[in-house]
């Protein structure tokens, strides 16, 4: 089994930072692609980064220029930076490999 487990969620003001850290343990985990979802009330479950094996990164249109993905292999680590956050990126963020999902954490942002 594999449990991923989120961090680093909170209230903050609009054009604030986060960093949401994911951590992979478990006697499957392994160095796999990972990525960030999100989901605001209401709303369905939306792709927001991916990080390939080889460090490949992709994220969508919304939050291009503003969030950073990356990990730390060794660590079996993912981490989402996000800067310059709005209000419409209110939502419960979730880290997911293949197969698996985390719990999630909320992002919150408002003034």
């Amino acid at each position: 089994q594999v449990q991923l487990v989120e961090s680093g969620g909170g209230l903050v003001q609009p054009g604030g930072s986060l960093r949401l850290s994911c951590a992979a343990s478990g006697s499957r985990a392994s160095i796999n692609p990972m990525g960030w979802y999100r989901q605001a009330p209401g709303k369905q479950r939306e792709f927001v980064a991916h990080i390939a094996i080889d460090g490949t990164k992709t994220y969508a249109d919304s939050v291009k220029g503003r969030f950073t993905i990356s990990r730390d292999n060794g660590k079996k680590t993912v981490y989402l930076q996000m800067n310059s956050l709005l209000p419409e990126d209110t939502a419960v963020y979730y880290c997911s490999m293949p197969g698996y999902w985390g719990q999630g954490t909320q992002v919150t942002v408002s003034s």
